[in-house]
Protein backbone atom coordinates (compact mmCIF):
# COMPACT_ATOMS: atom_id res chain seq x y z
CA UNK A 1 0.00 0.00 0.00
CA UNK A 2 1.41 3.26 -1.08
CA UNK A 3 1.55 6.71 1.67
CA UNK A 4 -1.35 8.10 -0.10
CA UNK A 5 -4.17 5.39 -0.33
CA UNK A 6 -3.06 4.75 3.35
CA UNK A 7 -4.00 8.75 3.17
CA UNK A 8 -7.08 8.10 1.89
CA UNK A 9 -8.15 5.09 4.28
CA UNK A 10 -7.29 7.43 6.75
CA UNK A 11 -9.19 10.00 5.52
CA UNK A 12 -12.51 7.62 4.89
CA UNK A 13 -12.44 6.96 9.00
CA UNK A 14 -13.82 10.18 9.70
CA UNK A 15 -17.07 9.56 7.47
CA UNK A 16 -19.62 8.44 9.53
CA UNK A 17 -23.02 6.90 8.46
CA UNK A 18 -25.67 8.62 10.14
CA UNK A 19 -27.56 5.35 10.41
CA UNK A 20 -24.37 3.93 12.20
CA UNK A 21 -22.67 7.18 13.61
CA UNK A 22 -20.80 4.80 16.58
CA UNK A 23 -18.95 3.53 13.63
CA UNK A 24 -17.35 5.16 10.54
CA UNK A 25 -17.56 3.63 7.06
CA UNK A 26 -14.34 2.45 6.44
CA UNK A 27 -14.63 0.75 9.43
CA UNK A 28 -17.75 -1.06 8.66
CA UNK A 29 -16.73 -2.29 5.49
CA UNK A 30 -18.60 -0.22 2.98
CA UNK A 31 -15.63 0.81 1.43
CA UNK A 32 -15.21 -1.62 -1.54
CA UNK A 33 -12.64 -0.45 -3.18
CA UNK A 34 -9.80 2.58 -3.54
CA UNK A 35 -8.05 2.85 -7.07
CA UNK A 36 -5.32 5.32 -8.02
CA UNK A 37 -4.56 5.86 -11.56
CA UNK A 38 -2.66 8.82 -12.57
CA UNK A 39 -4.38 11.91 -11.40
CA UNK A 40 -7.60 9.75 -10.83
CA UNK A 41 -9.53 7.98 -7.65
CA UNK A 42 -12.64 5.85 -7.66
CA UNK A 43 -13.68 5.00 -4.49
CA UNK A 44 -15.70 1.75 -4.82
CA UNK A 45 -18.51 1.70 -2.33
CA UNK A 46 -21.67 0.29 -1.09
CA UNK A 47 -24.28 1.26 2.01
CA UNK A 48 -26.37 -0.98 4.25
CA UNK A 49 -28.74 -0.95 2.19
CA UNK A 50 -30.05 0.23 -1.18
CA UNK A 51 -32.43 2.74 -0.01
CA UNK A 52 -30.46 4.22 2.03
CA UNK A 53 -31.80 8.08 2.93
CA UNK A 54 -28.28 9.35 3.05
CA UNK A 55 -26.96 7.97 0.13
CA UNK A 56 -25.97 11.43 -1.38
CA UNK A 57 -24.53 12.48 2.07
CA UNK A 58 -22.34 9.83 2.19
CA UNK A 59 -21.40 10.19 -1.46
CA UNK A 60 -20.42 13.93 -0.43
CA UNK A 61 -19.03 13.38 2.38
CA UNK A 62 -16.18 10.81 0.53
CA UNK A 63 -15.60 12.98 -2.26
CA UNK A 64 -14.73 15.55 0.60
CA UNK A 65 -12.34 13.32 2.61
CA UNK A 66 -10.31 12.38 -0.40
CA UNK A 67 -10.49 15.94 -1.46
CA UNK A 68 -8.81 16.65 1.97
CA UNK A 69 -5.78 14.50 1.32
CA UNK A 70 -5.63 14.88 -2.30
CA UNK A 71 -6.76 17.95 -3.68
CA UNK A 72 -4.87 17.97 -7.06
CA UNK A 73 -6.92 14.32 -8.18
CA UNK A 74 -9.77 13.90 -9.69
CA UNK A 75 -12.22 11.94 -7.56
CA UNK A 76 -15.20 9.67 -8.48
CA UNK A 77 -16.63 7.29 -6.25
CA UNK A 78 -18.90 4.41 -7.37
CA UNK A 79 -21.53 2.66 -5.55
CA UNK A 80 -22.22 -1.00 -5.94
CA UNK A 81 -24.22 -3.38 -4.60
CA UNK A 82 -22.67 -6.37 -5.59
CA UNK A 83 -21.89 -7.52 -3.35
CA UNK A 84 -24.97 -6.86 -1.14
CA UNK A 85 -22.71 -5.54 1.88
CA UNK A 86 -23.36 -7.58 5.11
CA UNK A 87 -22.12 -7.74 8.64
CA UNK A 88 -19.65 -10.19 7.87
CA UNK A 89 -17.57 -7.48 5.69
CA UNK A 90 -16.71 -4.95 9.28
CA UNK A 91 -13.36 -4.76 9.20
CA UNK A 92 -13.39 -5.14 13.13
CA UNK A 93 -13.77 -8.56 14.31
CA UNK A 94 -15.16 -7.49 17.23
CA UNK A 95 -17.68 -5.04 16.37
CA UNK A 96 -18.36 -7.65 13.87
CA UNK A 97 -19.20 -10.37 16.32
CA UNK A 98 -22.25 -7.53 17.94
CA UNK A 99 -23.88 -8.35 14.44
CA UNK A 100 -24.13 -11.75 14.86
Amino acid sequence: MNELQHKIEQALQTVYDPDFPVVDIYTLGLIYDITIEEQKIKVTMSFTTPACPMADYLIASVEGAVRLVAPEYEIAVEVTFDPMWNPRMIRDQDLQRMFE
